[in-house]
């Protein structure tokens, strides 16, 4: 399964970019992961709609289904036992997703109730994913209850 992170709009802060690029880094040793940054909702729709086989789209917006560290790896488990050949993770803009992004996407995830700048939302975004593989190979990186 390939996963692509994607966010709209440039990164300003060089510690967010390290994060992103540490989170990219420690993905990378569970599967093919690239993160891409777009400028546009426009250009992510283009990037689904590009694909020979649709990819599975998530969004992240605040208006989404909140999910356990433990639900989320189910969910990418459950892609990749049934083949699901690219799934993209998307953080919006500043003011979130537009009605046709959100209504193009496969599913809306919340980070949870509290507002959330979104380069901030791609770092957690990222440790969460990579929580959730750690969890899925039993890893002792999460140590849930």
């Amino acid at each position: 399964m390939k996963l692509k992170v994607v966010w709209i709009g440039k990164t300003k802060s060089a510690a967010i970019k390290a994060l992103t690029q540490e989170y990219l880094d420690r993905l990378s040793h569970h599967g093919d992961i690239e993160g891409l940054e777009l400028g546009s909702e426009e250009a992510l729709l283009k990037l689904a709609e590009s694909s020979k086989t649709p990819p599975t789209l998530v969004l992240l917006d605040q208006r989404g289904r909140q999910l356990t560290s433990e639900e989320l790896a189910e969910m990418l488990e459950a892609h990749q036992l049934r083949g699901t050949q690219s799934l993209i993770f998307a953080v919006g803009p500043t003011d979130g997703f537009t009605q046709p992004t959100r209504h193009a996407a496969n599913l809306v995830l919340s980070l949870g109730r509290m507002t959330l700048a979104h380069e901030l939302a791609r770092v957690v975004l990222l440790e969460q994913l990579y929580r959730g593989f750690t969890i899925i190979k039993h890893h002792p990186y999460h140590r849930g209850d």
